[in-house]
């Protein structure tokens, strides 16, 4: 394992300029083929669809780079009023060495989601991509190589998360710990590095309520219930997986949703007509199966799917149908804690007040839906929700400048947009008698 000084403001610039490089919407020929290269390494480890992986977290993870390249010349201080006697001003300097632990779901995009700003505010970077999917994360540190990162800047640094995650966590030389993935191994991290006092963010797990009123557009709200929770095959952590809809509805807008859902193509990745794909191993696949087994025990039934796809070609997979649940309570197994597989609870609810309390009602807070037509419901919906973000009329909606994160135990502090840089930051204050 490499330890570095902090980067320089010049070398910043060049490193997270690569965003230009391999993965732009823009591109040329050798570009076109480093990107369809990419999205086949993501796919192949990660078993998403490669429409998924070419046309949404590519291009992500090109943008994302390119973001926090704008940045690099852009990081100030400030001078502040004091003492006549005194000027003082106060300086953003670097964290220093940042471990990075990321997940299995969206591995380049995630290690773009935490390399960018590191690189951007000066930092090094030491990145344990997920034992899983440890790929594309390789890739890239070639890439950057060639594009001409330093050695030592940009570590990648595969293995399990006990040896290679933990050794980071305990490592004294690691001045910050940069996590995405399970809200118990974020506990752990939170335990763990209270010895050192290592700075630490964490985006942990969620169990996100999309909301949808009688008053919204039906068709718009169906579509996006089916991108919140079987994008990705539900391996999202802010997937809308407690589908609350108004009691007058609810059995409509089900039945609309079971029937679409089982229109959508199931199958490998690299089949260009497939919509959903396998998990990511045999683990999340016994999990997924014991959550489906837990609520049908508890009284939920399964409009379709509740079972592992065992269709031809697919029965030596890690498939598992998409699933819609009714007669669903909040209090339920399947509603209380996160499932990472293609399964969504259809959740009645009465009224505007019982839709905050429900979907308040949960050990998590990282993201939430509201569809309606009423533009004043929609804002107080909003501000009454606990959690990082709230969309409306749409979902999975994402930009590299606007802030991601968790309330409660999905988390603390904010990835993408300028609140990044807080998290790769130091502020020191300067003193000088005049």
């Amino acid at each position: 394992m490499c330890y570095s000084a902090p980067v320089s403001l010049r070398d910043q610039a060049a490193i997270v300029g690569i965003g230009q490089l391999p993965f732009s919407k823009d591109i040329g020929r050798s570009e076109e083929v480093t990107a369809l290269e990419a999205a086949q390494l993501e796919t192949l480890d990660n078993g998403k669809p490669f429409a998924e992986s070419r046309n949404v977290d590519i291009p992500s993870t090109a943008e994302t780079f390119r973001y926090y390249a704008g940045w690099v010349t852009k990081l100030y201080g400030e001078t502040n009023p004091s003492d006549a006697a005194f000027f003082n001003f106060t300086l953003r300097e670097p964290v220093g060495v940042c471990g990075q632990i990321i997940p299995w779901n969206f591995p380049l995009l995630m290690c773009a989601w935490k390399l960018a700003p590191a690189l951007a505010c000066g930092n090094t970077s030491v990145l344990k991509p997920a034992e899983q999917t440890p790929l594309t994360a390789l890739r890239l540190g070639e890439l950057l190589l060639e594009a001409g990162v330093p050695p030592g800047v940009v570590n990648i640094v595969p293995g399990f998360g006990p040896t290679a995650g933990g050794a980071l966590v305990h490592h004294p030389l690691v001045d910050k710990i940069a996590f995405t993935g399970s809200t118990e191994v974020g506990k752990e991290i939170h335990r763990e590095t209270s010895s050192t006092l290592k700075r630490v963010s964490l985006e942990l797990g969620g169990k996100s309520p999309n909301i949808v009123f009688s008053d919204a557009d039906l068709e718009a709200a169906v579509q996006g219930a089916l991108l919140g929770v079987f994008f990705c095959a539900g391996q999202v952590c802010c997937a809308g997986t407690r589908l609350f809809v108004e009691q007058k509805m609810h059995d409509e807008f089900a039945e609309k949703l079971a029937k679409t859902a089982a229109g959508m193509k199931q199958g490998p990745g690299l089949d260009p007509e497939t919509r959903i794909g396998p998990l990511v191993s045999q683990d999340q696949l016994e999990r997924v199966s014991g959550y489906l087994e837990a609520g049908k025990k508890e009284g939920a039934k399964p409009l379709i799917g509740g079972e592992r796809n065992t269709a031809k070609g697919l029965e030596k997979g890690y498939f598992v149908k998409p699933t819609v649940f009714t007669g669903v309570r909040n209090d339920m197994k399947i509603a209380r804690e996160e499932i990472f597989g293609p399964v969504v609870s259809v959740i009645p609810f009465k009224d505007e007040n019982d839709a905050v309390l429900q979907g308040n009602d949960t050990t998590y807070g990282l993201a939430a839906g509201v569809w309606t037509r009423d533009v004043s419901k929609a804002h107080r919906v909003a501000r009454a929700i606990r959690a990082g973000t709230v969309w409306i009329n749409c979902y999975n909606v994402f930009d590299a400048g606007s802030a991601f994160g968790g309330y409660k135990e999905s988390g603390y502090g904010r990835e993408l947009g300028r609140y990044a840089l807080d998290l790769y930051t130091q502020v020191k204050s300067v003193w000088l008698q005049i």
